[in-house]
């Protein structure tokens, strides 16, 4: 058993496993078993409900599409049943090929699509012994299902195909079985189809990517906290009326609570009451003057409960409807306990395709609004007085920040191209028969981008205002969050006192953003964040 085997086989010691029962599976549990945290298994329950409808499938003497006929425009033909999958292409991540199998093993477990419990259990057995199917990213259309995927995970089921290695290369998927003592299956008929013919591609990788936007999200406030205390901005753009009461958004409401933790104990922020005083001291009696003094603070400073609140709002509504797919019988045909066979279009990816580019659109505004408040940092115009681009000595010689943002920038308009939409871009196919199709998985992949670069990009705004409360001479008057943060960094990435090389710098700060490390940190600090 080689050592990515060994890790995933000693999930159990992480906890009680995940009952997939087709039913009631959440995004999270599906995550923790595709990080090889949690092991899964098939209900009791689902377990007998899927075995009697296999015995009463079996029993029933009726023309079946898939069983008895051939496949799309071909289904008046009757023809011996074969799959076929799709060439070589760049692969999945192992946990996203896991999350995969558990969609497909939960699909299956509701007991509609007339497999045998030993095809789920085929499934389970391979998650966990860590052996994972290689998949290519490239081949789905999201109509007929993920059909290309499902095909490279279906083919191991049987002893054929390859599997991932822990070194990223692959395996023929006999030997792999071979060592670790386990028998490939008989697929029967009806099986095969079952096994290809669903949405379990799009929605594996739409559950993981839910669970890393809702780290995502709550880091983005972290950071947005800690770039106010630096700007030595104000917090009562957060205070509690204007948002229970005033626009009670759930995303709104939870944003501004959350940043309201977050600056609590905070000697950097200066109230409306404050500023009003330092206005009228600064202009006497004339009227008409400039003073200097800003009431309110740009949007970025003031309106991150309304832009970030929206995208919560946004990944909760997409984390129902992938919830709702994941928990869903989404292959074709369906047999069902009346005994009525159901021939239609559940395989059809729409509802996930739209979630995606739903949560594409979200995302990329979530690093627009950090990028510009990175820039608010870094400009001499905007940042408060502080160095221009945030250079610690030989302003001018000195580029500080400025060749950090570059990348930043960039990648908003890399993410500004990825986000249109996948989900409108239906190409015809299968000689008309699938003659409109979601593109749902390139959907998924789409958003993965954009996440992904969101991480660099909240790196920098995040290393920047550490330096920047350095420079202000403020890390002792920054919030109890805003100092463990900011020592959080700083045992990682040292302040920048003269110019170097920091693509290894913003790397280790992305890594840790990527493992959600500051939630952590905020919480362990006393900051009620969620």
């Amino acid at each position: 058993m080689n050592e990515v085997s060994r890790q995933y086989a000693s999930s159990r010691q992480h906890g009680a496993a995940v009952e997939v029962d087709g039913q009631q599976l959440t995004a999270a549990a599906l995550a923790l078993v595709a990080q090889g945290l949690r092991p899964a298994s098939l209900d009791e329950a689902a377990r007998a409900h899927v075995a009697d409808a296999r015995a009463r499938f079996e029993a029933s003497n009726i023309p079946i599409y898939g069983v008895s006929t051939g496949f799309g425009e071909l289904v008046h033909n009757w023809v011996d049943i074969c799959a076929a999958t799709a060439p070589a292409w760049a692969l999945f991540g192992r946990e996203e090929v896991r999350a995969m199998m558990v969609a497909r093993a939960n699909a299956l477990a509701r007991g509609y699509s007339a497999v045998r419990p030993l095809v789920i259990e085929q499934l389970l057995r391979y998650l966990d012994a860590g052996i994972t199917p290689a998949v290519p990213q490239v081949g789905s259309l999201g109509a007929s299902g993920d059909l290309a995927p499902l095909s490279h995970i279906a083919i191991t089921l049987i002893g054929e195909g390859k599997v991932l290695l822990a070194d990223g290369t692959t395996a023929p998927t006999a030997q792999v079985l071979r060592e670790h003592g386990i028998e490939p299956i008989k697929l029967s008929h009806k099986e095969g189809l079952a096994l290809i013919n669903g949405t379990s591609a799009m929605t594996g990788v739409a559950c993981l990517l839910l669970e890393t936007m809702r780290a995502q999200v709550t880091q983005a406030e972290i950071i947005a906290a800690l770039a106010l205390e630096g700007l030595n901005a104000s917090a009562d753009a957060f205070m509690t009326h204007g948002h229970d009461i005033a626009k009670p958004h759930p995303g709104q409401v939870q944003s501004a609570a959350n940043l309201r933790a977050l600056l609590a104990g905070s000697t950097r922020l200066s109230g409306h009451g404050q500023l009003a005083g330092e206005m009228k001291t600064r202009a006497g009696d004339e009227k008409n003057t400039g003073t200097g003094v800003f009431i309110q603070k740009a949007y970025t400073l003031r309106c991150i409960p309304q832009v970030l609140g929206a995208v919560r709002d946004t990944l909760g509504h997409c984390a129902t409807v992938v919830e709702r797919e994941l928990n869903s019988s989404n292959d074709n045909p369906l047999f069902f306990d009346d005994g009525e066979l159901f021939h239609g279009g559940n395989f059809h990816g729409q509802q996930v395709a739209f979630a995606m580019d739903f949560l594409a659109i979200a995302a990329t505004q979530l690093g627009v609004v950090s990028e510009r408040r990175l820039n608010r940092l870094l400009s001499p115009h905007l940042n408060n007085g502080l160095p221009a681009f945030l250079a610690a000595a030989n302003e001018g010689l000195s580029c500080g920040f400025a060749g950090a943002q570059y990348p930043a920038t960039a990648l908003i308009a890399e993410n500004r191209t990825i986000c249109s939409p996948a989900s409108i871009q239906s190409v015809p196919s299968n000689g008309d028969n699938q003659d409109v199709v979601s593109m749902g998985l390139i959907g998924a992949r789409n958003a993965r981008r954009i996440i992904d670069n969101n991480q660099y990009i909240l790196a920098v705004e995040l290393l920047a205002a550490c330096q920047a409360a350095e420079l202000a001479g403020a890390v002792d008057s920054l919030s109890s969050a805003g100092r463990a943060v900011f020592a959080f960094v700083r045992e990682r990435v040292p302040f920048l006192a003269m110019d170097r090389y920091m693509t290894d710098d913003i790397e280790a700060i992305a890594a840790q953003l990527r493992a959600g490390a500051l939630v952590a940190v905020a919480r362990a600090a006393g900051a009620a964040v969620s």
